[in-house]
């Protein structure tokens, strides 16, 4: 079984994604041992101000020059820790939202904010303070979960395959399955029907198409594919993005949310452009899966990108060309929108208990590795609801 083997003892962990698409914090509560038993638990998504978001995007311009992980030059020290204490407030409102009793939650699984990804550096840079989120909550947390992937060689993404894994484990659907997150960078988990995971990410997702909109409409991202679904498609400019070394590269490597730039605006009409990279977010994921071992049958599809009701159409069309299917997350009784939180709360239980969350097969790492940092709160006290 690729998750490894088992652990004794089911943890009960919050789990907190703060994505590339940057538009707020997925709180998602799971119970597990971290290899057979899985139990998923209620989900909220806390939106950033309009604000804080403008902060977040020029903090990716900031940390353009960080040479190591815990530097924070300009205002990243001061990003970091307005973006720790709205960690915090997320909990406590998941908490309320639910009547859930802090005190009964074993570990939160924090994954920050990535503004620097730099895999061939062997550099990758969350924003988020987890000794300040365990003292904040009075709960133990394990963040920092990429880099003793990197320090293996690997590419520290994507880590949420162990959960892929562990939910294909309880599904009805038969043979390879695939698991594409589309949000601001696409990745895909391909579970063989013996349980081995391969995954890698596989190009753009949503943030080109929120780029671009933002560049030509002033407006975040294009809800449900409306702009998209008035375009048509530019075959050059798809296929000047195909043409990347990245897809060439028989070698997988993660992404960052800046090594693909959005067309110039004079380019194209809005209309045009957001259905050009609709279709390339299509095409990416179909174009990089050749990648796999097998082509897979099933294609469940998660993230803000399955909202896209264009790229839906488009996947679902260049897969199904080749005998396969495509289905929303919703569609087999998942959440499109918690998996990513889902999985940081089940690696944290996998982390406490030492298990791998990454393997060569995965990221390209030496060796199954595990990986995050513990931290416990430095005051023992029942935390405030």
């Amino acid at each position: 079984m690729a998750n490894g083997i088992g652990a004794s003892g089911k943890l009960t962990a919050i789990g907190l994604m703060s994505g590339t698409s940057m538009d707020g914090i997925d709180v998602a509560l799971v119970k597990s041992d971290g290899a057979s038993v899985l139990e998923r638990g209620p989900f909220l998504t806390v939106e950033y101000r309009p604000a804080f978001r403008r902060r977040l995007a020029d903090a990716l311009e900031t940390a353009t020059s960080i040479m190591s992980r815990n530097e924070r030059p300009g205002n990243l020290a001061e990003v970091e820790r307005e973006l720790t204490a709205l960690h915090v407030e997320a909990v406590r409102k998941f908490a309320n939202r639910y009547a859930i009793a802090l005190g009964t939650i074993d570990l939160v699984g924090f994954h920050g904010q990535t503004v620097l990804h730099r895999p061939e550096k062997g550099l990758t840079v969350q924003l988020g303070d987890g000794v300040g989120l365990a003292n904040g909550l009075g709960i133990p947390v394990v963040y920092d979960m990429r880099a003793a992937d990197m320090e293996a060689d690997g590419e520290g993404a994507p880590l949420a395959p162990a959960y892929h894994g562990a939910l294909a484990g309880q599904m009805e659907e038969k043979g390879t399955v695939a698991f594409v997150n589309i949000g601001g960078i696409s990745n895909i988990t391909c579970v063989l029907e013996d349980g081995q995971l391969f995954a890698f990410d596989t190009g753009p997702g949503n943030t080109l198409i929120d780029q671009w909109v933002e560049a030509k409409a002033g407006i975040p991202f294009d809800q449900g594919g409306a702009i998209a679904s008035e375009g048509g498609i530019i075959r050059s400019l798809v296929d000047d993005y195909l043409q990347a070394e990245f897809f060439s590269d028989k070698t997988r490597r993660s992404l960052d949310r800046n090594d693909f730039r959005p067309p110039d605006t004079a380019s194209a009409t809005l209309e045009d452009g957001a259905r050009s990279l609709a279709r390339l977010t299509a095409e990416a994921i179909v174009k990089s899966s050749e990648a796999l071992p097998q082509f897979p049958g099933s294609w469940i599809v998660c993230g803000g990108g399955r909202n896209n009701r264009v790229i839906m159409n488009d996947l679902a069309e260049i897969v199904g060309g080749r005998g396969g299917r495509v289905i929303a997350a919703e569609d087999v009784g998942l959440s499109g929108d918690a998996i990513e939180a889902e999985a940081w709360a089940y690696l944290a239980i996998r982390s406490r208990y030492g298990l791998p969350l990454s393997w060569p097969e995965t990221t390209g790492c030496r060796q199954p590795t595990t990986g995050g940092e513990l931290v416990r709160p430095s005051a023992k006290k029942p935390p405030a609801e």
